[in-house]
């Protein structure tokens, strides 16, 4: 080859070189990423979960309600003004109760967000011109859930007293209605975003520590060091989970010392059984990450299993959009979820004062999911094993 070949072939090189190299390194990106069926579905997936939920699930006015009566008098006017509740299609009537105990712990439970009180010699009341009260109570800790519903009881009056021929129209209604609402009677939005935190920011960052645990090891090479010891799969599950407990009671303790400090959120319940229920709940995420861990083949895709899992938990546990409001296949999801009992728990104890009773229903929900995650990955870990 010439002198003035080899000059031109450099040339060449100098010009178009780059664009050569560029294009061969985006030819193997594309396929690397054709390989990896896990970041595929991830591009696909995220995206088109996002927009369904939002489109579907997430409803910010939600109606139908579940609401308790308390009713001290059964007359044809306390019914026709339970049935202009429940025609404003805020209103669901689902528990009817006749002592105040009972009525005050179904809104602490949450199994209702109203409760409605029919008082002794309302009928009586209303005839003799004496403008009695009837309440409606509400759980004021989902400030968004019930304010449109309170919103809506100013027309009850005279829409229940429409066929009363007996009232007639008068200038002042004949009885009143008395809206309270319980446990956050402000509307304040710390003192339903701060708790409903705890949760979510330990949802986070449990996940991500343990479901980068086994891939950690495998892409480190230790796996065969640890696959040649002596040990069974749930002790390899408890030496992994049980270090980040205690890194999660610390990040629990911290985001509710700054809640209390500098939000003014307040404990009303025992500061034990949150301590307790927060620690089943960090377990829980753990145990669900792990498993997460013994499913995928690198630190990548563990991150975007984990970020799956996150976002549906955001959307559909009731701490940015009312449970409620979501239709009823968004709820059954969302009580798969950790976060969906958690987010009531730690509401309940910490604005209405709720006592183990109360959240008895989420705490085995919590406890049934932290077991089921800790038997799938075990048994996935022993077919790591074979």
């Amino acid at each position: 080859m010439s002198t003035t070949e080899t000059s031109a072939a450099i040339d060449r090189e100098m010009r178009f070189g780059f664009w050569r190299r560029s294009y061969a390194m985006l030819v193997k990106e594309f396929i690397q990423l054709r390989r990896d069926r896990v970041s595929f579905a991830m591009i696909v997936m995220i995206p088109v979960m996002q927009l369904l939920l939002f489109g579907y699930a997430i409803n910010t006015t939600p109606r139908h309600l579940p609401t308790a009566v308390l009713i001290q008098e059964d007359s044809d006017l306390a019914r026709s003004v339970l049935k202009a509740l429940e025609n404003t299609s805020y209103f669901r009537f689902t528990r009817e109760v006749h002592d105040v105990e009972t009525f005050d712990n179904l809104l602490k439970s949450g199994k209702v967000l109203f409760g409605v009180e029919i008082p002794r010699g309302f009928e009586r009341g209303v005839r003799r011109g004496d403008r009695p009260a009837l309440l409606v109570a509400a759980d004021a800790t989902d400030p968004v859930a019930a304010g449109a519903a309170l919103g809506a009881l100013g027309p009850i009056v005279q829409t229940a007293l429409a066929h009363d021929l007996f009232i007639g129209d008068p200038p002042d209604p004949p009885f009143e209605i008395r809206a309270h609402a319980r446990y956050n009677p402000a509307a304040s939005s710390r003192l339903n975003i701060v708790p409903g935190l705890v949760g979510t920011i330990l949802t986070m960052t449990m996940l991500i520590f343990t479901a980068l645990s086994v891939t950690r090891e495998i892409e480190r090479g230790t796996m065969e060091s640890l696959l040649s010891m002596p040990i069974t799969p749930v002790e390899v599950m408890l030496g992994k989970i049980l270090p980040y407990v205690f890194v999660g009671f610390i990040q629990a303790t911290l985001i509710i010392g700054i809640g209390v400090l500098l939000f003014g959120v307040p404990i009303d319940g025992s500061l034990t059984l949150l301590a307790l229920l927060s620690t089943l709940f960090i377990t829980t995420n753990l145990a669900i990450g792990y498993t997460f861990s013994t499913i995928v083949q690198n630190q990548l895709q563990a991150m975007q299993m984990s970020m799956m899992f996150f976002l549906p938990s955001i959307l559909l546990s009731g701490f940015m959009f009312p449970f409620a409001g979501m239709p009823v296949w968004a709820q059954y999801i969302g009580e798969c979820l950790p976060l969906t009992h958690y987010v009531r728990i730690v509401r309940a104890i910490m604005l209405k004062g709720a006592t183990l009773p109360n959240v008895q229903y989420d705490t085995l929900a919590l406890l049934a999911l932290m077991l089921v995650a800790m038997v799938i990955a075990v048994t996935r870990f022993r077919r790591t094993l074979d």
